[in-house]
Formats: C-alpha cells, structure tokens, sequence
C-alpha cells in the first residue's frame, strides 16, 4: 500500500498496476483478508487489477463477482500464462498456489516428453481458456511469457486476432 501511495502521491500520472489473485495469496490467512489487501491498493491509486496466473475460470468469475460486489471500479484483467511444458509449470504453480485442472495435467502428462505435443495442448488450452474470458466480458487479458512469446503468438492466432485488432 506504501508504495502505490507514494508513486500517486510523487507521479501522479503514472498509470499503476497491481496484483490480484483469483485462488488467494499464498500468504494470505484467507480470501477475505486477501481480497480486503486488494481493496486497500485500489483505494491508495492503483488504476487496474492484473491477475496471477490461473487455469480454472470459475476461479476468475468467482473472484470477479466478489471483487465487484465489493464496489471496487478498477479494472480486472485476467493474467495467463500458456502452458507449453508439464514439469515448468508445476514448479512455477507450486511457488504460486495456483492449480491446474487434473484433465489438463493428466493430457499433459499423456506425451511428457514430447515437447511440441504439450506446446499445442498448452496453446489449445489458453486459447479456449481466453476465448471464454473475453466472451464473459473482461477488459483485456494480460499474458505472462516468460520470453516466450510463440505460445501467446499461437494463441492469438488460434483467435483470430491480427496486428490491427489487437490493442
């Protein structure tokens, strides 16, 4: 919270992010606590929400319907990061907190060493996974690459956007 009201209070036109997480801090005692930090960095000037990573949308919706039921205005973008490889993103999920739907892990892990073959699964997945949260109303979607851009590549042409419809 310090450091949002300092960066409003010293830049007052910078634009300025925070975090929000649909499955709850790993640090947080509990969703409410968490979503009441959340809450807080809004009030101190942040101007949008971006998500950590997640893979279950109910995850997302649920979050959104409490995060706007607490009057909070700011925008909410959901953060993804495509999947283009098991064993890295469960140890990036297990420093986070966030699941991965067991149908995914076990497709995933059905050709563990074939690493196109997870890559176009990933990507299959991201690609119905923002398609649904667009078609739900988001106001964007944030993408983790990792200086890895050919999954997030993959996935907005696997949507059809092109270099003019993407903001």
């Amino acid at each position: 919270n310090e450091l949002v009201t300092l960066i409003r209070d010293e830049f007052p036109d910078f634009g300025i992010a925070v975090a929000a997480y649909p499955e709850v801090h790993h640090e947080a005692p509990n969703a409410d606590v968490d979503l009441q930090n959340l809450q807080r960095k809004i009030d101190c000037g942040a101007d949008i929400a971006i998500t950590q990573l997640f893979y279950e949308n109910q995850d997302f919706f649920t979050f959104r319907e409490r995060y706007e039921g607490l009057g909070i205005s700011a925008p909410l973008v959901p953060g993804i990061l495509p999947v283009t490889n098991l064993a890295q993103i469960q140890r990036i999920t297990s420093l986070c907190g966030a699941q991965l739907p067991d149908t995914f892990v076990q497709r995933l892990a059905e050709h563990e060493d074939d690493d196109e073959w997870q890559f176009q699964v990933g990507v299959e997945f991201a690609t119905a996974q923002v398609r649904e949260l667009l078609d739900q109303g988001v106001p964007g979607i944030h993408f983790y690459v990792l200086n890895k851009s050919q999954a997030t590549s993959a996935v907005l042409q696997g949507l059809e956007w092109s270099r003019v419809n993407v903001a």
